[in-house]
């Protein structure tokens, strides 16, 4: 399950590779290890024009779980499918993501990418907005109004299933696949929940937290 990605490209890079809009993402500096619950980019559509945002990545978990869920596999289940209309669906930015291999005495990052220069690319997301506790420690914690969101995983390929055979994250990687998922109907847009071929990309990288300082 992926819980560790990296974005090291400028905010200029990702508002044109996206084709955005309008920005709201503040200053973005480069995000080299962007873990769950952290505050990360991503790109929705509201009323019609790509938008660039910060929002924090996990969704509320089932009744049943007490972390944020940060990876969606079963987009049958009745829990996901109210988020999987156009207009939940994001595109969260991306230059390499990390699974542990099962190393001892410690688990070993290991980065993957579409090749060794780090392109950008997307993950296929989807978002809400929620009421709750939220993000860092604070000493008088307050229910607070976040937007959330998490992404897609489908089967692993043979890139990375030698290290993370259970799951990858849905790539996404040309301008028509990011159109589809933004506004395509669910039925087309989930269409895109398939490994992106061995041959696209690559292991870039082993045994830091952080990719593309």
């Amino acid at each position: 399950m992926c819980n560790l990605y990296s974005l090291a490209r400028s905010q200029d890079k990702i508002r044109r590779t996206f084709a955005v809009d309008r920005d709201e993402a503040g200053n973005l500096p480069p995000l080299p290890g962007i873990f769950p619950d952290q505050m990360a980019p991503v790109v929705y559509v509201d009323d019609g024009e790509r938008v660039l945002t910060m929002m924090r990545w996990g969704f509320p978990p089932p009744k049943v779980g007490t972390q944020p869920v940060t990876n969606v596999r079963n987009v049958a289940s009745p829990y996901w499918r109210p988020w999987l209309k156009p207009a939940h669906r994001c595109l969260v930015p991306v230059t390499s993501f990390s699974e542990y291999a099962d190393t001892k005495p410690r688990k070993t990052p290991v980065w993957f990418a579409l090749d060794e220069s780090r392109p950008l690319f997307a993950f296929a997301g989807i978002w809400r907005p929620w009421t709750g506790l939220r993000g860092p420690k604070r000493d008088e914690p307050v229910e607070e109004e976040h937007r959330l969101f998490s992404f897609l995983t489908t089967q692993a390929n043979g890139v990375v299933g030698p290290v993370h055979p259970k799951a990858m994250p849905v790539l996404l990687t040309t301008a028509e696949e990011w159109r589809t998922w933004l506004e395509a109907p669910a039925d087309e847009a989930l269409q895109l929940q398939r490994p992106l071929p061995d041959e696209m990309m690559a292991e870039v990288a082993r045994g830091e937290r952080r990719d593309g300082a």
